[in-house]
């Protein structure tokens, strides 16, 4: 699960997916009247669990919560973002309403809900994905308007108007718009954004200068080392997204905040049937990382993982990879599919 904004909104509708997620920010407004609650250390407690892929953990201590109380709205957005991570789109959206239901003034719940409904959106028809898509934009535009300093909504936004068509409300020049923002916000995500509305006019010389430019600009360069080895797999210069896969492991390495990078930089490798053994080695060094992400879920880096070291012949990592997403997150349909299919050979 790349971390993903408008994921899953079809070819038809969007040129390309697009990753996304990060822990939700509250508006200014909403922080102003947080309160500690008697609830508040298991929802510490369940965003811990969530961000080291314990989805286990983190629904249990969800369902242990009283029924009524003033957490209730960051509760749904927690039980959303677990459910995203286990890839059950129906019952995460149905959180993230429930969490904007509860509290409206709160930016990273409507960015959350856009997330869920661009999930739906990509698994719907045209006819639902295109009122979905509607939906979509405006979760990211309220998001924006209830904190316009919210870097992830930004860029969530960002990529949907460079993405989508005029008729859901996209439009690059809504696009440029929003990287100009960004410029105050995140320089890197404005450049990175730059090099996506350039990539998708052709303009490979000018994607590729802001790709790197993004680099230079990052504070956290990792994750952009890895869209610049994006931009070279969608061109198909395999040589240069090898080596800036190498880059992006090395300044992981260097900052360990970055491990989302090692993740996102295997999956790269791993799609396009590229160094196995390199992309194994990140994934096995983002799981013994003390930074792991919902973005990268631990679970499903576990069954990544799991089939490299099946085609690395490996038998019995596999098997120890499959067993550590299951304990991890039992109810993830491709680890159950994939135990099913050991137990019947």
């Amino acid at each position: 699960m790349l971390s993903l904004a408008v994921r899953a909104l079809p070819a038809a509708m969007l040129a390309a997916a697009v990753s996304a997620s990060a822990p939700a920010q509250a508006s200014a407004a909403s922080r102003e009247h947080e309160r500690p609650t008697e609830a508040s250390q298991p929802l510490a407690e369940a965003n811990a669990a969530l961000q080291v892929g314990e989805a286990d953990k983190a629904l249990a201590l969800l369902d242990s919560l009283p029924p009524s109380g003033v957490s209730l709205a960051e509760a749904s957005n927690l039980e959303c973002r677990v459910r995203l991570t286990l890839e059950q789109w129906n019952a995460a959206l149905a959180e993230c309403q429930q969490a904007v239901r509860l509290d409206g003034e709160n930016s990273g719940y409507h960015l959350w809900l856009a997330r869920a409904l661009g999930e739906k959106a990509g698994r719907a028809s045209f006819l639902t994905a295109y009122s979905l898509a509607k939906r979509v934009r405006v979760e990211f535009e309220e998001a924006v308007r209830l904190d316009p300093r919210n870097a992830e909504a930004l860029f969530d936004l960002g990529e949907f108007y460079q993405q989508a068509p005029g008729i859901v409300g996209g439009g690059i020049e809504k696009a440029q718009g929003v990287a100009a923002q960004l410029d105050k916000v995140d320089p890197a995500r404005a450049h990175q954004l730059r090099g996506r509305i350039a990539e998708q006019q052709k303009d490979y010389d000018t994607a590729e200068r802001e790709f790197k430019a993004a680099i230079a600009a990052g504070a956290h360069p990792a994750s952009q080392w890895v869209s610049l080895a994006g931009f070279y797999r969608h061109r198909k210069r395999w040589t240069e997204m090898e080596s800036a896969v190498h880059s992006a492991a090395a300044a992981a390495e260097r900052d360990k905040r970055s491990s989302l990078a090692l993740y996102d930089g295997a999956t790269l490798l791993d799609e396009t049937s590229r160094n196995p053994e390199l992309a194994a080695k990140m994934l096995d060094d983002y799981l013994a990382s003390p930074a792991k992400t919902e973005e990268a879920p631990a679970f499903v880096a576990h069954m990544r993982l799991a089939r490299l070291k099946e085609q690395l012949g490996d038998a019995t990592a596999a098997n120890r990879e499959q067993a550590a997403a299951l304990a991890l997150a039992h109810e993830y349909k491709p680890a159950q599919d994939l135990s099913r299919q050991e137990t019947r050979r």
